[in-house]
């Protein structure tokens, strides 16, 4: 039987707002009381993701605004990587095409980077990697997932976020977008980290991490 912990807070260290859903609907069996950087009180800080990897960010993101704020957080960085790009975009995903790129200029930039690669050739995976840090800043626990597809030549489907829309499942023949949240929810990347992460969760609670 699972075991629900419904008064342990926890906030999730991202200011965007699908991400955010996304992780929170994950985290929903286990009970946990769930807000993001766009609800919490008080003043978060703006961190730079300036790491060299997905764990830098990670690590960074958790661990500084836990301090900050003093509460447990749970960050995570993510992205995509491509095979014929040498893993780019990869930690520079979210501002591929500029510093406040928006998901349709990256999208067309990674097209663009792709031009008439047969689809062979445009393999692909996404990876996160999540990091939780307790109200003092000290990194608590830790996990990975990928997920791997195709990139696309043309965006499909308005589910998601980023480039889901291009991100095509070589199982299932449809990209993130066009699978929607249930599918997602199951074999993401971010699904697969999560799920590596929520055993640690539960040892922590058990030993009265939440509580000391």
């Amino acid at each position: 039987m699972m075991t629900t912990f419904r008064h342990y807070d926890l906030l999730i260290g991202t200011g965007n707002r699908a991400k955010g859903c996304e992780l929170a609907e994950l985290l929903e069996p286990w009970g946990f009381q769930v807000q993001t950087l766009l609800e919490v009180d008080g003043d978060p800080l703006e961190i730079d993701e300036d790491g060299d990897s997905f764990a830098a960010n990670s690590r960074k993101k958790a661990t500084w605004q836990a301090r900050h704020l003093g509460c447990w957080v749970l960050a995570d960085d993510s992205g995509l990587e491509v095979d014929a790009l040498h893993g780019a975009p990869g930690v520079h995903s979210a501002r591929y095409a500029s510093t406040q790129a928006t998901d349709l200029e990256n999208n067309a930039k990674l097209l663009a980077e792709l031009g008439n690669l047969p689809g062979s050739k445009r393999g692909a995976r996404f990876v996160c990697h999540i990091a939780l840090a307790d109200p003092q800043g000290r990194l608590r626990a830790e996990s990975e997932g990928s997920c791997r597809g195709t990139i696309r030549t043309e965006p499909i489907g308005t589910h998601g976020f980023g480039y889901d829309p291009l991100f095509e499942i070589r199982e299932y023949h449809r990209t993130f977008g066009q699978l929607g949240p249930v599918v997602k929810r199951a074999i993401s990347h971010r699904a697969r980290a999560l799920r590596a992460m929520v055993p640690q969760l539960v040892n922590l609670v058990a030993d009265g991490a939440w509580e000391s």
